[in-house]
C-alpha cells in the first residue's frame, strides 16, 4: 500500500500530534481509547512521527480528550438519531468510526481541502458520512448542511487556533443555522495563552494559539442562545488520564485543582442551544 507524503503548515500540523497520540494509546495493555484507524493512518504516512516527541502523559491527555468527546458524541445521538453532527476540524481524527452513528445521523467531517483530500485516501467511505473540505471560518461551508434537524458540533482542539471575532462569527453562524443542538469544545484560559508553548503541539509544530477565555459563561454573553451545561476540568480527578497517572502525581494535581486559575486552564464544555 502506497505511502502518503504530507507537507502542512504548523496549525495543520498539530493534528498529527493527536493522531500520533491516539495511535500510541491504542498499544497500551489497558488503553483510554482504541483507535486503529490512527494505527493505520501512521502507518500510512510518510513523516517521521517521533520528531513530535509526544511523551507518555501527553498521549494519556490526548486519549483522554479524544474519549470524552466519544462519550458525550454517543450521549448525544442516543436521544437524537436523526441528529446532523459537524465535526469541525476534524484533522485525521476517525471519530465517526469510533462512535460508529447509525445511517439515519448526517455526519460531516469539516477541514481544510488538503486535509479532506488526504482523509479521503486514508479512510473509507461509510453510510451517511460527508466531508466538507473548507476553512471552518468561511461562511459558504454550512449552505451544505440541512438546517430542520438537530445538531451536535465537535470542535476539538480548534477553537483556541482562531481570532476572537473568528470564534463569535462561527458559533452566531452555526447556532442561527440549526432548530436546536449541542456546540462541544475544549477551551484554555487566557493565563494559558501566555505559557502555550510548554503544550506539545505548539512545542513540536511551533503552531500558535490565539483565543482564550477566563470565564464559559463569556459565551452566552456574546450569544445568548448557547446556555452551558457541562464544565469539565482536565484535572478532575475523574478524568480518564489522571485515573492512570502515579498516586503522587494525582495528589499533586488534586492540590493544584483546588486553585482556580489552574484549575481552569484547561476545560472541555458542552453548551445547549
Amino acid at each position: 500500500m502506497p505511502t502518503e507524503k504530507v507537507h502542512f503548515t504548523k496549525e495543520k500540523e498539530t493534528m498529527l500530534v493527536t493522531l500520533y497520540g491516539r495511535a500510541l494509546e491504542t498499544d497500551a495493555t489497558d488503553p483510554i481509547l482504541r483507535d486503529p484507524a490512527a494505527q493505520e493512518a501512521i502507518r500510512r504516512i510518510d513523516y517521521d512521527f517521533h520528531n513530535l516527541n509526544v511523551k507518555w502523559n501527553d498521549r494519556l491527555a490526548i486519549a483522554a480528550r479524544a474519549k470524552m468527546f466519544d462519550l458525550w458524541t454517543e450521549a448525544y445521538l442516543s436521544t437524537h438519531p436523526d441528529a446532523v453532527v459537524l465535526h469541525l476540524g476534524c484533522g485525521l481524527d476517525s471519530r465517526v468510526f469510533r462512535v460508529n452513528p447509525a445511517p439515519s445521523v448526517s455526519w460531516f467531517d469539516v477541514d481544510y481541502p488538503e486535509i479532506i483530500e488526504l482523509r479521503q485516501r486514508l479512510f473509507p467511505e461509510r453510510a451517511g458520512y460527508r466531508v466538507i473540505g473548507s476553512s471552518v471560518t468561511e461562511p459558504g461551508w454550512l449552505d451544505q448542511v440541512p438546517a430542520d434537524r438537530p445538531a451536535l458540533v465537535i470542535a476539538e482542539g480548534l477553537l483556541y487556533y482562531l481570532k476572537e471575532d473568528e470564534v463569535k462569527a462561527l458559533l452566531e453562524r452555526l447556532v442561527n443555522h440549526f432548530p436546536s443542538g449541542q456546540v462541544m469544545f475544549d477551551s484554555i484560559s487566557r493565563a494559558y495563552l501566555k505559557m502555550q508553548k510548554t503544550n506539545v503541539g505548539i512545542s513540536a509544530t511551533g503552531a500558535r494559539m490565539w483565543w482564550g477565555m477566563n470565564d464559559p459563561h463569556e459565551l452566552e454573553q456574546w450569544i445568548p442562545r448557547l446556555k452551558l451545561v457541562t464544565k469539565l476540568s482536565v484535572m478532575d480527578q475523574n478524568f480518564p488520564n489522571i485515573q492512570k497517572m502515579p498516586g503522587g502525581l494525582r495528589l499533586l494535581l488534586r492540590v493544584l485543582a483546588w486553585i482556580p486559575a489552574l484549575r481552569d486552564m484547561g476545560l472541555m464544555l458542552r453548551y445547549q442551544f
